[in-house]
C-alpha cells in the first residue's frame, strides 16, 4: 500500500493462501504511524472487490491474534464474522473470521 502522494510504502493489503485453509485469507498491516485513517478498510474492500469478480472467490478467511481489536472492528466492518478459535499449524491459537462473497 502506498499513498497518491509518495512512493514511499505504508502497508500491506491482499490474499494470502495458506495451506491449513480452504480459501484464501485477507491479510493487512500498517506502519503505524498510518493507522487509523481509514487506508486498510479502503485497500481490504477493493481487495475483496478483486477476489469476487475478478478471481470468482466464494469465501475469504482472515485470521487475527487475540485480543486484536482494531483488526476485528475493522473486519466486521467489511461483513466478516467470527467462525471459531483455531490453531495454526505453528502452534499459536487465533481467532478465525469468515466472510462468503459469492453466496
Amino acid at each position: 500500500m502506498r499513498l497518491k502522494a509518495s512512493p514511499l510504502p505504508i502497508g500491506l493489503c491482499g490474499l494470502v493462501q495458506r495451506d491449513f485453509l480452504s480459501s484464501p485469507d485477507l491479510g493487512f498491516a500498517l506502519l503505524p504511524e498510518y493507522c487509523g485513517r481509514g487506508y486498510a478498510i479502503e485497500a481490504a474492500r477493493a481487495v475483496i472487490s478483486h477476489a469476487q469478480a475478478g478471481l470468482g472467490i466464494e469465501r475469504l478467511y482472515a485470521i487475527v491474534k487475540p485480543g486484536n481489536h482494531r483488526s476485528v472492528r475493522l473486519l466486521e466492518q467489511l461483513g466478516f464474522r467470527r467462525e471459531r478459535l483455531y490453531q495454526i499449524p505453528q502452534g499459536d491459537e487465533v481467532e478465525l473470521y469468515v466472510r462468503q462473497l459469492n453466496a
